[in-house]
């Protein structure tokens, strides 16, 4: 069958014969042979706009052409995503960058504090925060190439520098207060309980993240329901113990920059819970076979 190929002012960019019973994705191969510069993870195929609808339906790579009722003559619109990056590339860079740049205000004050006289001991708090630190972004480098399962091959190349930017700022931002040769350390029995709780916090979010990686069999890209361990609480269980592993590191360093990056990275992981909750359960609502969502709270009980 032949499909036209629309751009979103309606124009036609190509006409291609493809197979009605051909996936998605064997669509995008095609237009790519036609167009080089969009290679298929730059291109995102939807239905045109039906009366009623606000945005159209796009098109699974896995699904084929028919499942859709595209027939002889159809049209599909095609939208350029921009350069792409893989994700587990940004991830690598956006976490090596805090693991490299929090432990240079620790370990190179002179250079970095040039005007003021270097310490001649770090504080136990500095030390143990410090550790704490590098362990959880060597963890997370870890989880992106062994627990991690990606919804989406890919992401716009702007993402690595905006991320990039967050991250490495925040390090340095957080690393220069708690390291200042100036820093008076808080009452250090209560850090080290801070530091200790923290830990456990990151054990659980690690323990989330492999609840979630084994959800899906190789091939699934189904929403599953997350089931076991604080997910039987809490719809975003991860979030809830990075969360709390941030604030009370920063319990532990009473340091204003670093409740600052507490508060910003809860902030933007609600909007994403509240987010992936309502999605859950509109997709499991219980009807036509299809199991319901159970109570939970979003992620941060007993408040959401």
């Amino acid at each position: 069958m032949k499909l036209e190929v629309l751009s979103r002012s309606g124009n036609i960019i190509a006409t291609l014969d493809v197979n009605p019973d051909a996936p998605v994705a064997e669509l995008k191969k095609k237009f790519y042979g036609l167009k080089k510069k969009y290679y298929p993870a730059r291109q995102r195929f939807t239905l045109p706009l039906k009366p009623g609808e606000k945005r159209g339906t796009v098109l699974d790579d896995s699904k084929r052409l028919s499942d859709y009722g595209l027939a002889d003559g159809g049209k599909v619109e095609f939208k350029d995503l921009g350069p792409q990056i893989g994700y587990s590339t940004v991830f690598f860079w956006e976490y090596f960058g805090p693991l490299v740049v929090y432990p240079l205000f620790f370990v190179l004050p002179k250079y970095l504090y040039p005007h003021l006289e270097a310490p001649k001991q770090r504080h136990l708090v500095q030390k143990v925060a410090v550790a704490y630190w590098c362990f959880h972004y060597a963890k997370r480098i870890v989880e992106t190439f062994t627990v991690h399962k990606f919804g989406h091959a890919t992401m716009p190349i702007f993402n690595l520098f905006k991320n990039c930017a967050y991250y490495w700022g925040y390090a340095a931002y957080v690393s220069y207060f708690v390291n200042h040769p100036k820093y008076t350390p808080p009452n250090e029995k209560m850090s080290m309980i801070c530091l200790g709780l923290a830990l456990l916090m990151q054990l659980g979010n690690l323990r989330s993240h492999i609840i979630l990686s084994n959800l899906r069999k190789p091939g699934e890209k189904d929403y599953k329901i997350p089931r076991g361990f604080l997910f039987n609480f809490v719809t975003c269980a991860n979030y809830t113990f990075e969360i709390w592993g941030w604030l009370l590191f920063s319990a532990a360093v009473q340091s204003i920059p670093a409740y600052l990056f507490a508060i910003t990275g809860a902030l933007q992981m609600t909007q994403w819970a509240i987010a992936k909750h309502k999605r859950l359960i509109k997709t499991f609502d219980g009807k036509e076979g299809r199991p319901k969502y159970p109570r939970r709270w979003i992620i941060f009980p007993p408040l959401l």
